[in-house]
């Protein structure tokens, strides 16, 4: 099992790259075989065809994001959960973040692909949304705005960023992430309590 997972993860990078390179409409099976070093038989052992290729690149995507909150924890560092999503988006400025924008705007015009991310966003937000609820019930969250849309404006904020700092590296160096993450927790804490508070919520 270990190293058919393996396999299928090396194929999915593979992918990656190729949709780096060539963009959507040039990842072809043959090409994601030509750059992993097989067959195209081999890559229809794991993946029936483009779509399904395409589909497994995308939740591999948010398998990556739904690490961030945690493995089931009902309580979220909000402050660590943004500095790792910074830390990996900046890992990840080559292939993962090109790749990622390219199906992203693919999907505008693919309905299959626009449901799995609806889908898995959906998850994602949802899963939020209950943790930072629970932190409302604790005391550590605002509560005068509704914890569904207080996931909606955090995602959204998180998304930018992701797709700003890879663009203007420099506008991100530490200083300013810091003052960025201040503000965040800022806007999120309860009245009174501070900027320097950090919910876990």
């Amino acid at each position: 099992m270990g190293d058919r997972d393996a396999r299928r993860a090396e194929l999915l990078n593979a992918a990656i790259a190729v949709i780096e390179e060539e963009g959507f409409a040039g990842a072809s099976l043959r090409k994601v075989a030509q750059r992993a070093g097989c067959t195209t038989g081999a890559v229809t052992y794991y993946f029936a065809n483009k779509e399904a290729m395409m589909t497994a690149v995308i939740e591999s995507r948010f398998d990556v994001f739904d690490t961030l909150l945690g493995k089931g924890d009902a309580q979220i560092d909000l402050r660590a959960g943004f500095e790792r999503w910074l830390d990996l988006t900046r890992s990840d400025m080559g292939g993962g973040w090109v790749a990622g924008l390219q199906l992203l705007a693919h999907a505008q015009h693919d309905p299959a692909l626009a449901a799995v991310y609806q889908r898995r966003y959906g998850r994602y937000r949802r899963r939020f949304a209950t943790m930072l609820e629970e932190g409302q019930q604790r005391g550590v969250i605002r509560n005068d705005i509704p914890a569904e849309l207080l996931a909606d404006h955090l995602s959204a904020m998180g998304d930018g960023w992701m797709m700003l700092l890879p663009i203007e590296a420099d506008r991100f160096e530490p200083a300013r992430i810091t003052a960025l993450l201040d503000s965040m927790i800022a806007m999120v804490s309860p009245p009174g309590a501070g900027p320097a508070s950090k919910p876990a919520g």
